[in-house]
């Protein structure tokens, strides 16, 4: 007796600020592949399906992408994440150093501001 069958394996490439084409908002989408493979005995042999998606995280609705635009939209999140590394950490009110002469930056619960503490 010979056991096959396919098993399918969803795979997180990247989250992306884009406004959905369903609801209008400009949302974070996750943009996700499918990939079915063949299995024999239960062990993944080969894929014969991949498809992309994007899923917008505040309707839930999805939308298939060519793997063109798959491939563009991750092109897209590589630049985007490699702007953001560049950015000042200053804009966080609760990062250690000192915002406003409080010692904490303005945590409550930093060095000395803690009310928990004794």
């Amino acid at each position: 007796m010979i056991i096959f069958g396919t098993k399918g394996y969803v795979y997180q490439l990247a989250i992306l600020t884009l406004v959905c084409g369903q609801c209008g908002n400009p949302s974070a989408h996750t943009l996700r592949k499918r990939v079915s493979k063949f299995t024999l005995f239960f062990v993944p042999l080969f894929p014969y399906s991949t498809k992309h998606y994007t899923q917008c995280t505040f309707c839930g609705v999805e939308h298939q992408v060519p793997n063109e635009q798959a491939e563009q939209l991750l092109a897209q999140s590589a630049t985007q994440a490699q702007q953001g590394v560049g950015q000042q950490h200053g804009a966080n009110p609760f990062a250690q150093g000192g915002q406003g002469g409080q010692p904490g930056g303005g945590n409550p619960f930093s060095q000395g501001g803690n009310p928990y503490q004794h």
